[in-house]
């Protein structure tokens, strides 16, 4: 595991504390890690339901994956 570091407003630091004495972490670097973990699932959720809205719209690709990689040189 890495470690990294960054500098962050005294508004997020506080929320960042707020959540440790909450319960919701026991560390800052788990607040954190729960935070990027989030938003990865976030943008993988809208990267699925924008190909849904291009299926909706029409904007597929059909055909032979392999037969268009056997035709490019």
């Amino acid at each position: 595991m890495s470690t990294i570091s960054i500098p962050i407003p005294a508004s997020l630091e506080s929320f960042i504390n707020d959540m440790i004495r909450r319960g919701i972490a026991p560390t800052k670097a788990e607040v954190v890690r729960q935070a990027l973990a989030r938003y990865a699932e976030d943008q993988a959720v809208e990267e699925v339901m924008q190909a849904m809205r291009e299926v909706k719209e029409g904007k597929i690709l059909e055909g032979d994956l392999d037969e268009l990689a056997r035709r490019m040189p």
